[in-house]
């Protein structure tokens, strides 16, 4: 199986400049934890989870407007969608992360993949998202 099998293609992203406020909205109204943050070209070039937001403009007394290029991780983890499942899999079990962004060859945003979506493949555990993912996000980490 590949990464484009399971991918969610209804990528949402932010933008380098965007203020941090706005982004936590977005969030917050589309029930969503994590985006991949774009350059002006499109480019993936950090991620920024509700928990980044969360702890660096409360720990480091940010202003709301803050542009989010300044709190997002830079390092992004991405794959292609051409890529096995299982490469993603053990990508995202080196670098203890829980989503991946899939790009294409120019590192801009196609899809995402989550744990759960490769538990609801390779275990047949659809009702994870109903609040068991703690234990595949523990054996992933593992």
């Amino acid at each position: 199986m590949r990464c484009k099998d399971i991918m969610k293609i209804d990528v949402e992203v932010c933008w380098v400049m965007d203020p941090a406020a706005e982004v936590a909205e977005r969030m917050r109204t589309r029930g969503i934890g994590f985006l991949p943050v774009c350059s002006e070209t499109g480019e993936v070039v950090g991620t920024v989870t509700d928990r980044d937001l969360t702890v660096r403009l409360l720990a480091e007394r940010l202003p709301h407007r803050t542009p989010i290029h300044r709190i997002m991780s830079t390092t992004p983890v991405t794959c292609s969608p051409f890529d096995p499942l299982a490469l993603a899999e053990d990508t995202m079990r080196r670098h203890h992360i829980r989503r991946i962004v899939c790009v294409d060859e120019r590192n801009r945003p196609l899809g995402i993949i989550s744990l759960a979506d490769i538990a609801d493949v390779e275990f047949g555990w659809p009702l994870l998202r109903e609040g068991g993912l703690r234990d595949v996000q523990r054996y992933a980490m593992d």
